[in-house]
């Protein structure tokens, strides 16, 4: 046998070796995945005899433990409803515009850990730019936002990064790897942690980096927490204004008045009043019935009604922020020959908006009392 046919063999029994060492590899991930899926050594909440299942009918207020301030069971004057049970124009109404995408670097001294599964990799020296590239090149697909952060070095501030943002001038010897555990269409599931961590755990092989991934139990357990939680305090509070005579509001008045109360009309097909300084939506402004506000129909649009949103969770100062939009609601009321009224068109009372207000205080304190600040970036992830 020639030396050529020798080596022939040889790469051919090394090439077969290692197709059977990568399946056996894959054999054993895919194994591990389905354990983690259907591993449940935490508790089950859905066969604990604690837990109760809250359909939509039935979460009309948010209910709290002893350990933080009630809320009323009372039905207050001011409509008040959780976000999940709205219709799809007000949920979006209170939504914020979408951002360009920016080309700062966003700094971060810490990354949350209370909302996030976190892979930490670590290199000991700078990981590839190319590397990083096709790590941000990735379609993400694991239900919920994904996100990542690089440490140049030891004593400086974290960096969010991005496509956008990355550059050849910088070198990062730390990465986490963030994927949110809940947001506003509900919590993570344990599959795609899993793959979550696989994937953080093929890039550091690559990279020949050490990486750590929490437990998928012990995070998932986590995410039903939070989910839960974020359930009860996921209410948007709204002011209706409807005609006392039973006429219409016609288009025009409604843009010259909201214009003048620093309302603006965005794309969605409504009007924002954000603040000044964040460009965060306050509250809003939209259309009653079905219609949009849109540009090109303010001029023939009419209505029998509008209606003021406050987003409770994603609004800082909430008590302060509720009185001014009651404030100008009231003009608004009196400006055009309207009511205000609750959604079962019941006129407002003044002790129905002070209910309204203490119940906002009660919710925001509570939110507070889990270490998530209302209008907080973190309660603005959570509940986007």
């Amino acid at each position: 046998m020639s030396d050529l046919q020798i080596s022939l063999v040889i790469i051919g029994v090394v090439i077969i070796a290692g197709v059977v060492i990568f399946n056996r590899i894959q054999l054993a991930r895919h194994h591990r995945r389905v354990q983690d899926a259907f591993r449940h050594e935490h508790d089950d909440v859905l066969l604990s005899d604690e837990y109760k299942p809250i359909s939509a009918d039935e979460r009309i207020e948010p209910q709290f433990g002893d350990e933080v301030p009630s809320i009323p069971n009372e039905a207050p004057d001011l409509a008040s409803v959780p976000a999940s049970t709205l219709s799809e124009r007000h949920v979006a109404s209170d939504q914020p515009a979408q951002k360009e995408p920016g080309v700062q670097k966003k700094a971060a001294t810490s990354v949350d850990s209370m909302i996030n599964y976190i892979a930490d990799i670590r290199s000991n020296s700078p990981i590839p730019h190319e590397r990083l590239i096709d790590l941000l090149q990735q379609k993400f697909d694991y239900g919920k936002p994904v996100r990542w952060y690089g440490l140049q070095s030891e004593g400086q501030l974290w960096e969010e990064i991005s496509l956008d943002t990355l550059s050849p001038r910088n070198t990062y010897i730390e990465l986490k790897g963030c994927l949110q555990l809940v947001d506003r269409s509900g919590l993570v599931t344990e599959i795609n942690l899993s793959r979550f961590r696989d994937m953080a755990e093929d890039f550091s092989v690559q990279i020949h980096a050490e990486v750590d991934c929490p437990d998928i139990a012990d995070a998932y357990a986590r995410a039903v927490d939070l989910d839960r939680f974020c359930a009860d305090v996921d209410v948007i509070m709204g002011v209706n204004i409807i005609s006392k005579d039973g006429g219409a509001f016609v288009g025009t008045k409604i843009r010259a008045l909201a214009e003048a109360s620093g309302f603006r009309l965005e794309s969605e097909g409504v009007f924002r009043y954000r603040d000044s300084e964040t460009n965060e939506v306050m509250f809003s402004l939209g259309n009653f019935e079905s219609a949009l506000f849109l540009p090109a129909n303010m001029r023939t649009l009419t209505t029998r009604g509008i209606t003021f949103l406050l987003d409770v969770p994603r609004v800082a100062s909430g008590e302060k922020v509720f009185d001014q939009m009651v404030h100008i609601a009231r003009l608004f009321s009196s400006t055009l020959n309207g009511l205000l009224v609750d959604d079962n068109r019941v006129p407002l009372s003044e002790n129905g908006v002070k209910r309204s207000k203490q119940r906002l205080a009660d919710i925001q304190a509570a939110m507070a009392a889990h270490n998530i600040t209302a209008g907080s970036e973190t309660a603005l992830k959570l509940f986007d």
